[in-house]
């Protein structure tokens, strides 16, 4: 029985050059937006708000990414995932802090998932636009 497992966090330069660059993106597309991003385990890393954006929005982006990290695909796929279910839609979207709308990425090196980044303010093909700018910025792209 294995007593330890060896885990990787992200670190905070990471967490900071991602919402920089989400931030960055939402600027170019004139839209006002809060970033977050979080570890593996879905403790927060970095987040940033912009002047203005929805104080709402704060914690629709750090569900958002805690989201995307502790399932392992965007938010925006939640519903395909469901398929036809009518239930699984019902009860996944009911819960606290489990966000089934676009916004959410996961943060993936190689096959395993280190992060989320949510990003929250804009639309939802928006705000999942300015979480890849945030991906690319730490030189990884959805499927990385």
């Amino acid at each position: 029985m294995e007593l330890e497992v060896p885990t990787t966090t992200l670190s905070w330069e990471a967490g900071h050059a991602a919402v920089a660059a989400a931030v960055a993106h939402a600027q170019r597309l004139g839209v006002r937006i809060n970033v977050a991003v979080c570890d593996a385990s879905g403790l927060l890393v970095a987040f940033l708000r912009m002047p203005l954006s929805f104080p709402q929005s704060i914690e629709l982006a750090i569900d958002k990414a805690r989201t995307a990290a502790g399932f392992g695909f965007p938010t925006s796929a939640w519903m395909a995932v469901c398929g036809e279910d009518e239930a699984m839609k019902l009860g996944f979207s009911s819960r606290a802090g489990l966000i089934v709308f676009g916004g959410g990425v996961p943060i993936r090196r190689g096959e395993r998932v280190v992060g989320g980044v949510g990003v929250s303010g804009a639309s939802a093909a928006q705000d999942e636009e300015c979480a890849r700018a945030a991906l690319s910025a730490l030189g990884l792209s959805e499927g990385s």
